[in-house]
């Protein structure tokens, strides 16, 4: 199970407003990449948080859609993942508020 938990903007060269989206997953996606392309190293295992999940950024297409690519690591919790976003983007994300970043092992 993947899910768009919360969706943002930024800018490109200061004027192109462009989608990011924030996406929860019960899996880890690059685990499940190596796996299946027969690449995985010796000992290498899926690292979800306590809860069982991962977050993850996608920058360049809409997560929801298949395949459903997705561009960051995985982080353990939503608030990792949103400053890693912020730390690729040129300009400030502006998140929407479907969602507030919860601390792993915090319930909704």
């Amino acid at each position: 199970m993947k899910e768009t938990i919360r969706e943002g903007t930024w800018l490109y060269d200061e004027s192109v407003e462009k989608p990011v989206f924030l996406v929860k997953a019960d899996f880890d996606f690059w685990y499940e990449i190596g796996k299946a392309d027969g690449q995985l190293e010796e000992n290498e295992k899926e690292e979800l948080n306590e809860d069982g999940f991962l977050y993850y950024i996608c920058f360049r297409s809409d997560p929801n859609a298949e395949p459903g690519w997705l561009d960051s690591p995985g982080h353990k919790t939503e608030k990792e993942a949103m400053d890693w976003a912020q730390s690729k983007s040129p300009s400030p994300i502006n998140w929407n508020p479907m969602s507030e970043p919860v601390a792993s092992g915090q319930r909704r």
